[in-house]
């Protein structure tokens, strides 16, 4: 998804700039960037795919001085970008994820225009943001149009002489936060950078709202509406536990999740676990709801290992999952666990690095408990899932239906028949005793918000759309 920080302060920034950046680390695994406005432009630009994100800056930010920055953990395109352009230079990151890229690239090419940033093989979806920028009368009226031609989502922040714009997204798939500390602004993508550095929330950016952190504080420019769909998955994965969006923390939601899986089952067991990290906050509320006793039967290497899900490349998922996990044989040897976990996505890392390793202990029974349905449709909105080939859902599906198969609805509806033939044929594929989803209705009770306000598509695809 990528995330994104940026601040004004009355001093030099620099040194919140860098530990508020990476507070943002779990959410991209392939580029860090930051850019700092003093007397002049300062920007730095790293590969993060093998190593963190401090210790790539530690020793350029301290020769980075400015009032204002921002700073950017990137899934894919390497930012912050500098433009030059008719407002001024200006300095932009982006979250999101811009699916037309390259037809909106192939417009601007008939026009004149010329792309000198390439990401991945292709056009740099931040530069195209700033390029559609550019087109408008003014740097507010560039942004609020740039909505209406990309397909997908952009949280934007953009950085000028008077100060540092931030736009979320229109559909408000993706989050954006303001704090403050005794006259000072941030905004980001994630809360858990504002606590350690001593800032506290004003507010959540509506979707569509565009607002200026300047040397007069925060400013409103556009105005954004309240209706959103913000992307579910923040607090069943993506997110920190620290973080808040919406004003609802990530780790209560996962312990109700959690207890919401244990209300749903029957299952006997010794322990439960969770899937460090993003499993954990599940397993402790299944197991305050069922009383069976949570212990550690997985524990997570953290130096050097991100998470398994974010990068690309299938050979370093696969690397990730096999490094950062080690098993306590002592505490799994002929137990019945119930391993919570956020989601099965693909399938191959539960399977291969993380049941193996408990069945290889002695594990007497696991009994799987993800915290969200199956995932069902490539997200549209982030860098994620990006074909329907990578779902296990859909393996099943084809295997039980044939490949050719258009009709979902029953695969959909968790109380059918064929839904039920789906989980028994993924049980078997990741080699599970038992599994059983989180229903649909349990996730979104957990989560606390209306249906309406939450981006279901990974599960629903356009059937919540069409309820609408």
């Amino acid at each position: 998804m990528s995330g994104i920080f940026g601040i004004v302060s009355k001093n030099n920034c620099a040194n919140d700039l860098l530990y508020g950046t990476d507070y943002h680390s779990h959410m991209g695994t392939a580029y860090g960037g930051m850019a700092v406005l003093g007397n002049t432009f300062h920007h730095h630009i790293h590969d993060i795919s093998k190593s963190q994100f401090k210790s790539k800056f530690y020793e350029e930010y301290k020769e980075m001085e400015g009032n204002m920055g921002i700073g950017v953990i990137s899934d894919r395109d390497t930012q912050p970008l500098i433009i030059g352009s008719k407002f001024g230079t200006f300095a932009i990151v982006s979250a999101g994820l811009v699916e037309n890229t390259q037809e909106l690239a192939e417009e601007l090419l008939e026009q004149g225009e010329t792309f000198g940033e390439m990401s991945s093989g292709g056009v740099n979806a931040v530069e195209l943001l700033a390029k559609l920028i550019n087109q408008g009368k003014t740097l507010i009226e560039g942004i609020e149009k740039l909505y209406d031609r990309i397909e997908g989502s952009a949280s934007i922040l953009v950085m000028k002489e008077d100060g540092v714009y931030a736009a979320r997204d229109r559909l408000g798939r993706t989050p954006l936060v303001v704090g403050e500390r005794d006259g000072d602004y941030v905004i980001a993508t994630e809360t858990c950078s504002f606590l350690n550095l001593g800032y506290h929330i004003v507010k959540d950016l509506q979707p569509g709202e565009i607002v200026r952190m300047g040397k007069k504080g925060l400013e409103d420019q556009l105005s954004g509406k309240s209706g959103n769909q913000i992307c579910s998955f923040l607090w069943i994965y993506t997110g920190y536990p620290a973080s808040c969006y919406e004003g609802i923390n990530v780790e209560l939601v996962r312990e109700r999740s959690g207890r919401c899986l244990a209300k749903n089952d029957d299952v006997e067991a010794d322990l439960v676990a969770g899937v460090p990290d993003s499993g954990v906050g599940h397993a402790i509320g299944y197991a305050m709801e069922s009383g069976i006793p949570y212990r550690r039967p997985l524990v997570k290497y953290t130096p050097g290992y991100g998470r398994s899900y974010t990068p690309p490349a299938q050979e370093m998922r696969d690397l990730v999952a096999t490094m950062k996990l080690i098993a306590v044989k002592d505490v799994i040897a002929g137990n019945r666990i119930v391993l919570c976990d956020d989601s099965i996505v693909r399938g191959t890392q539960l399977k291969n690095y993380t049941l193996k390793k408990l069945w290889e202990a002695g594990a007497k029974e696991v009994h799987v408990r993800p915290a969200c349905p199956p995932l069902m449709f490539p997200c549209k909105f982030a860098l994620s899932t990006r074909s329907t080939d990578e779902l296990v859902a859909r393996r099943a599906i084809w295997a039980i239906d044939g490949r050719d198969t258009e009709a979902l609805s029953e695969y959909l509806d968790d109380t059918s028949e064929k839904y039920r033939k789906m989980v028994d044929w993924i049980a078997k594929e990741v080699d599970a005793t038992t599994l059983r989803y989180q229903r649909i209705d349990d996730m979104i009770e957990a989560i606390g918000l209306p249906r309406e306000k939450l981006c279901l598509y990974c599960w629903k695809g356009d059937q919540e759309k069409e309820k609408a």
